[in-house]
């Protein structure tokens, strides 16, 4: 694996634009989804739509498994299924997105209906979950790119960050389900 400090100009050049693609997308894929979220009129998918939060909920199950196995393979030497475990983690991400947009283009939103302390519980997850998930974004797409384009050493000082706050992402995007999901009309 290439860890050297020099590159050559098309290495360079292909970091430019990789680099430009990470800033547009940690910027415009929140925008996207502030954006949906503002949308008054849903749009008629059908009732199909009304189990995408629990395909949400799996999917953050399963990328907090990655991540988690992830990790472990890592710690253990073994590289290759560190890969796949992060590449399935980065996959599900991508899933996860599309399922959110569909159903919140589709859907109004769900109003927890807890009570008391619960409340509280339930939206400092909930906002936490939703700011982290902001701020986590850049450092994911970069630690991807950094993998992906072998320069393991900047993949580590991203990917040292990224972790803890993806897992914690991942969790409370399960523990926020869980808490909200006997709220969801059928």
């Amino acid at each position: 694996m290439n860890e050297s400090k020099v590159s050559s100009p098309a290495t360079q050049q292909l970091e430019k634009r990789t680099t430009w693609i990470v800033n547009i997308l940690s910027i415009a894929i929140p925008l996207m989804v502030a954006l949906l979220l503002g949308i008054r009129t849903k749009v008629d998918l059908g009732t199909w739509t009304k189990v995408l939060p629990h395909c949400i909920g799996a999917i953050n199950t399963l990328t907090s498994i990655c991540l988690v196995g992830g990790i472990i393979a890592q710690r253990l030497g073994k590289i290759g299924a560190h890969r796949v475990m992060m590449t399935s983690a980065f996959s599900l991400g991508g899933v996860f997105l599309v399922c959110y947009v569909t159903y919140h283009l589709s859907n109004e939103s769900t109003r927890y209906g807890g009570e008391g302390i619960w409340r509280g519980v339930y939206y400092t997850v909930l906002i936490s979950h939703i700011l982290l998930s902001l701020v986590v974004l850049p450092f994911v797409l970069r630690a991807f790119l950094f993998a992906f384009t072998q320069q393991i050493a900047r993949h580590r000082q991203v990917a040292k960050w990224a972790f803890p706050i993806w897992l914690y992402v991942s969790v409370t995007g399960v523990i926020a389900y869980l808490m909200i999901s006997p709220y969801y009309t059928k």
